[in-house]
């Protein structure tokens, strides 16, 4: 079968390597033959950041974990041959025509007449489990801040959830347009604009009761978090860190009370069929954030559109023959 091998920073090339086998394979667990990925800023440090020369080449299939597919072969009571289903990747990894998954992340497919969307029911249950942690939002004035896949989708529920203001601060405009079709009240473009200026503004001296951080990779954004929150509010840091210590301001942090949560992953076996529910029903449309479709083939492509953010591009799917 044909798999994705990063090679190289920044280089991804395709490769044969052998489908996998699971007669041996304890019970619980499905083969899964590809239909569609979607790139996450996720994989973006595997892809970007420089390992040592002896690394490489990085396994087969890293590093995308967002995968629909039909069950090929089952091991599973819960699966039979056939069955759709929306899947976390075990080996070789998600790059990859078939791999092999683990029932206890493995999900029955609603109907949708758009697959692509229903793909986005992965990021999605990651951001419903995140939301379960912050409570009641009803009325509260709130900021997300990075508009790329993930930020579209907590502007979209937090909408949902009853929050009053949703502000979507991005700094390239096509990304807040995104933000504005999927329910962002205002946007701050703050490549141009400063942003803790602005929020004042528009909560009219009351600062933010909720800041969600949804850009990492570098360690600013978590101290502008703290100076755009009101006293006693809530940081909820989504962003992925490529750094393990962040330089933290915790003078602002102790004075302003706030409280800081901190969330990755999902409930799969609830998040994510929720999640399902939501994008089939259109009580969150998703198609705003996927601008482009391309044959797995392109995956070099693909990551190059998403890291660089070239056409305007926002969110990547991959598609198998």
């Amino acid at each position: 079968m044909k798999a994705g091998q990063i090679v190289a920073p920044r280089q991804i090339e395709i490769i044969d390597v052998d489908k996998p086998d699971i007669s041996s394979d304890p019970e619980g667990v499905v083969l899964v033959k590809n239909h569609m990925n979607a790139i996450c800023g996720t994989d973006m440090p595997s892809f970007v950041l420089e390992q040592p020369a002896d690394a490489y080449p990085l396994s087969p299939g890293m590093t995308i974990h967002e995968c629909i597919g039909v069950v090929a072969a089952s091991k599973s009571d819960r699966f039979k041959e056939g069955d759709a289903v929306l899947a976390l990747p075990g080996r070789p990894g998600g790059l990859s025509e078939y791999f092999v998954a683990s029932e206890a992340v493995t999900v029955p497919l609603v109907d949708f007449e758009r697959k692509d969307c229903i793909l986005m029911s992965q990021p999605l249950g990651t951001v419903i489990w995140a939301c379960s942690k912050l409570g009641n939002l009803l009325d509260q004035d709130v900021v997300v801040m990075g508009q790329g896949p993930m930020g579209l989708l907590f502007t979209h529920m937090l909408s949902n959830l009853g929050a009053k203001t949703v502000i979507a601060t991005d700094l390239v405009d096509f990304r807040l347009e995104a933000a504005r079709q999927m329910r962002a009240t205002h946007t701050i473009n703050s490549a141009e604009v400063d942003t803790v200026a602005a929020v004042e503004g528009i909560t009219d001296g009351r600062m933010a009761d909720l800041v969600v951080e949804v850009v990492g990779h570098q360690t600013e954004t978590i101290n502008q978090c703290m100076d755009l929150v009101k006293r006693d509010g809530t940081i909820l840091a989504f962003g992925v860190p490529d750094d393990p210590t962040y330089p933290f301001g915790f003078g602002n942090f102790f004075r302003k009370n706030i409280r800081f949560i901190g969330s990755v992953g999902p409930d799969a076996q609830n998040n994510f069929p929720l999640a399902m529910d939501m994008i089939a029903q259109r009580r969150i449309d998703v198609s705003p954030m996927i601008t482009h479709r391309l044959p797995f083939t392109e995956v070099q492509r693909g990551f190059e559109l998403s890291l660089y953010k070239k056409d305007e591009a926002i969110k990547i799917v991959l598609e198998y023959d």
